[in-house]
């Protein structure tokens, strides 16, 4: 390989130590910015964009007469193409930053802060009134939250308020540090990576540092500030702190282990540059080293000497977990520690495994016989050499590099037996994806362990927040990955901006086409529609919203939709279509909560047999939760007839007799009304004549009787049980009860009072008009058999055996079979005959019968 090939050409080792970082230049930038010291920057992590606005402390030429004078924030790409331009009229910006799904967080004095995503689409958010009152002096903005400053007063305390997540959730106040100035310095150790996962501010002030969280603010205790600059290292276990007199001093998050002193004056004037030369930040290159940028030079500090790195301008740095990246006016350059399987493989005399497999692909190349003699001379370790190529691979940038690595590790596969090559796929897969958004039009300088840290997924949600949908569906396609998300936001970029060639809107069909075609096409017809609808409605495309929702084939998806748009004939029909109870109830009462009563039961009763289900599910629900919804249901459908049921049910669980009344004359009046339900009218007519005499009963027993909603039998019974038996006759007679059923009912209360003499002297008074038979079974059967058998003889004589038999007087049955000459039936008694000494003299008659 010629110098320009060569990997180690953009190496550097670390004076007095073994280590070695490389400084890619990435990207030779094109745009309009000349000196980065002119704004006011934030870069997002893991090859993100970069926001910058024209600093307001430093000297501008004066605007030409017309021109804003708003503020404005421009967005580029790492690569310095424009992405769009975000003008601002919320007052001033205390500070700007990026989430982790790279949205622009801009953060004003009085607690305002918008979220624009890259179209320039934003929400908009308030850290309250606490905020706007005290003033906002300072934030730090971190991937998901950030921590703002309050107390831009004089003499006011400093304050600390934190949001969590960016769904404008109720900022949490921190403790109070106890300072009445804003700090020298100040960071923040992220939550994900702090032990407690709870975020901690770091303030420098005075000598100090003050560690605060939302419990309590604790003093460090240091002696050696102030402190002009704070910043923890991305995995949070370490601390790099610039003094007063621009000495870096590196330590361990806790403050007990010193692990670097430097002194960045002595380093700067070795390097050629002034001395006293103004630090302008501080940032960590992953978690090995420390990026000092002065102007004009950088210093990369490590635990030995520092490397020296110059630019002919100022530069800004965005710290990754795997190294720096580094822009210039003119270039974006990547720092980063050379990992040791590159040392390996690259390193000039390395005699590892891995170099020596790399070796040998490049004489196989050439043909020469000494590629298989080096393969055989590293069989034991040729499949960790082989794996360590394959690692490597990910770490090169350089195409022809990472084709010649992955080939030297498929020539070394050929060699092994056995070997998984899954790694292998995968890395090759993963290369061609960050090979493409490296790309200068994407401008996305993804490493291989960010790419892993941030997952695939990740980085399609970030080309589709660039437009680049052609992209990231052929890379979910590569990966095999679903392209909904992508598809989605197509489909709602498009719906946003669908325009003709004459610059007006296409129309609804043409657009609902399009992407129903194109989501058949590439999502198989899995794609969920809902979510664009949704867009649709919010654009104020509502007829493109209902035609998009009719392709949505989950109703759970669109029924809630569609209640949004207030379509709710559509949903109420799409839940009853759908079969899910549930669903149909969801809407129901959602319409119930709305809607007019008048308007709900109307929708519901003009259906017709199409929303019959949702009918019934209503009736359903309201007879067991509300019962007035139910009343009112019934009233407005003109159903007198169920209306009646409904206030008889209500009766029969009433207590009050005059509110039990008023529900029966509520269900007469409804019968009343129905030319069907004549007998039903009459009939709550005797109900009320009887309601009025049980209340009539009860005041004669003063109350110590409940007659009240008993039936017309239950009213006779306990007025003979507690002898009212002049009354027991008079709902006799007035409710023209049957002789028959009087019999029954006297005969069961007299039973149970025990008045076996008071039951004879009934039954001798007239002709039993039930008969004789049924007193003795129900006798027999309340366990009064002896008192039953009183009636046997007044039965005629062939049933006077079985009855007998029921009173178990079996010697009285055996003389009936004889009596009547049966032979067959007294055997059959003598079956049955539980008595033993019945059972013999049942069987001497038996032996004796003639």
């Amino acid at each position: 390989m010629d110098d320009e090939e060569n990997p180690t050409a953009s190496w550097a080792a670390m004076p007095d130590s073994s280590a070695f970082y490389r400084k890619l230049s990435v990207y030779q930038l094109q745009w309009p910015i000349h000196d980065l010291s002119d704004y006011v920057i934030a870069g997002a992590r893991y090859g993100g964009p970069l926001a910058l606005m024209r600093d307001a402390t430093k000297m501008l030429a004066m605007p030409r007469m017309g021109s804003s004078s708003r503020q404005s924030i421009q967005i580029f790409s790492s690569s310095g193409e424009a992405i769009n331009t975000i003008s601002w009229d919320q007052g001033r910006i205390i500070r700007f930053g990026w989430t982790f799904d790279e949205r622009l967080v801009v953060l004003n004095e009085e607690g305002i802060y918008r979220l624009y995503d890259l179209r320039g689409d934003y929400a908009q958010h308030s850290l309250g009134p606490e905020a706007g009152e005290m003033g906002v002096i300072d934030a730090r903005i971190y991937e998901n939250g950030l921590v703002a400053m309050t107390g831009a007063m004089p003499g006011t305390s400093i304050g600390l308020l934190e949001v969590k997540g960016w769904i404008g959730g109720k900022p949490i106040s921190l403790a109070s540090p106890g300072l009445t100035e804003p700090p020298h310095a100040w960071s923040i150790v992220p939550p994900d990576v702090f032990i407690s996962r709870h975020v901690e501010v770091l303030l420098a002030s005075e000598a100090t540092i003050i560690a605060v969280d939302a419990l309590e603010a604790a003093d460090q205790h240091l002696a050696r500030g102030p402190f002009l600059h704070v910043a923890p290292s991305p995995n949070g276990k370490r601390l790099a702190l610039l003094t007063a007199t621009n000495v870096l001093w590196v330590v361990s998050s806790d403050f007990q282990n010193s692990l670097v002193e430097f002194d960045v004056n002595a380093a700067a004037h070795d390097a050629g540059a002034s001395s006293g030369a103004l630090v302008q930040y501080v940032q960590w290159c992953g978690d090995d080293a420390v990026f000092v940028g002065l102007d004009g030079l950088t210093l990369l500090v490590g635990p030995g000497p520092s490397l020296p790195y110059f630019y002919p301008s100022a530069t800004f740095a965005v710290s990754e977990i795997d190294g720096i990246r580094v822009f210039s006016a003119d270039t974006c350059d990547f720092v980063q520690k050379v990992p040791k399987n590159a040392l390996d493989v690259f390193l000039p005399g390395s005699t590892e495994p891995s170099a020596i497999l790399h070796d040998a692909w490049m004489h196989f190349t050439k043909r020469s016989p000494r590629a298989d003699e080096a393969v055989r001379h590293i069989r034991p370790e040729l499949a960790s050499a082989v794996d360590a190529c394959v690692d490597i691979a990910g770490w090169e940038w350089n195409v022809r590099t990472q084709r010649a690595l992955l080939n030297a590790a498929k020539y070394g596969r050929a060699f092994l037996d056995s070997y998984n090559p899954t790694d292998f796929v995968l890395m090759g897969q993963t290369l061609k994806v960050l090979n493409a958004v490296r790309f200068y039009e994407i401008g996305i300088p993804i490493t291989y362990a960010q790419f892993v840290h941030t997952s695939p997924s990740h980085l399609l949600v970030r080309l589709t927040a660039r437009s680049q949908h052609l992209l990231a569906l052929r890379i979910a396609a590569y990966l095999s990955m679903k392209p909904d998300a992508v598809l989605k936001h197509w489909a709602s970029a498009k719906i946003a901006r669908a325009k003709k060639a004459d610059g007006s809107s296409e129309d609804d069909a043409t657009v609902c086409k399009t992407i129903v075609e194109k989501f058949n096409q590439l999502g198989g017809g899995e794609v969920s529609y809902a979510d664009i609808a949704r867009r649709a409605w919010e654009v104020g495309r509502l007829a493109l919203a209902i035609q998009l929702l009719e392709h949505e084939p989950r109703p759970a998806d669109q029924v809630p939709l569609l209640l949004e748009m207030k379509d709710d004939k559509r949903a109420l029909l799409k839940a009853v279509d759908s079969g899910d109870t549930d669903l149909v109830y969801t809407v129901l009462l959602d319409l119930h909560r709305r809607l007019p009563l008048g308007d709900f039961f109307r929708m519901v009763e003009d259906g017709g047999p199409r929303l019959a289900p949702a009918a019934n599910l209503l009736q359903v629900y309201a007879r067991q939760q509300d019962r007035e919804m139910l009343r009112d249901f019934y009233y407005a459908d003109d159903r007198r007839v169920a209306s009646a049921i409904l206030a008889l049910e209500e009766a029969v669980g009433m207590d009050d007799p005059a509110a039990k009344a008023a529900s029966i004359k509520a269900a007469q009046k409804f019968f009343s009304e129905d030319k069907g339900s004549a007998f039903e009218a009459k009939m709550m007519d005797e109900n009320l004549r009887l309601l009025a005499f049980q209340q009539e009963l009860e005041k004669d027993v003063d109350h110590k009787v409940k007659f009240v909603g008993l039936s017309v039998s239950e009213t006779i019974k306990l007025c003979l049980v507690n002898g009212l038996s002049k009354k027991a006759e008079r709902v006799k007679k007035d409710w023209a009860v049957p002789d028959k059923r009087f019999w029954y009912i006297k005969l069961q209360a007299l039973t149970q009072l025990g008045d076996f003499e008071g039951l004879s002297q009934f039954v001798k008074s007239k002709k039993s008009p039930i008969g004789y038979e049924p007193i003795v079974h129900h006798l027999a059967e309340t366990g009064h058999a002896k008192e039953a058998l009183a009636y046997v003889p007044l039965v005629e004589q062939k049933k006077r055996v079985d009855l007998y038999a029921a009173c178990g007087d079996w010697q009285a049955a055996g003389k009936e079979c004889i009596a009547l000459k049966d032979r067959t039936r007294l055997e059959n008694v003598t079956r049955m005959c539980t008595d033993a000494l019945a059972r013999r003299e049942l069987e001497t008659m038996l032996r004796s019968f003639g």
